[in-house]
């Protein structure tokens, strides 16, 4: 299954949901907003959302600083 993420192709095995994604790129713990297609995907529906081949994902990662 290949997913565009921040325009970067990348290769996954089978079926993938959202929050299995987030444990991919090591995200747990740190804040983030995720767009899946143009629609952003509410945290309440991580574990639901499930990933398509050719999905069009953007992750955001909030940085702090002054």
């Amino acid at each position: 299954m290949q997913l565009t993420i921040n325009g970067q192709i990348q290769d996954f095995n089978g079926p993938l949901n959202v929050v299995q994604l987030i444990e991919h790129m090591e995200l747990q713990g740190k804040r983030f907003a995720i767009e899946c297609n143009g629609e952003i995907v509410p945290r309440s529906m991580f574990a639901k959302q499930v990933l398509n081949d050719g999905d069009q994902l953007e992750v955001v990662v909030a940085v702090g600083g002054g």
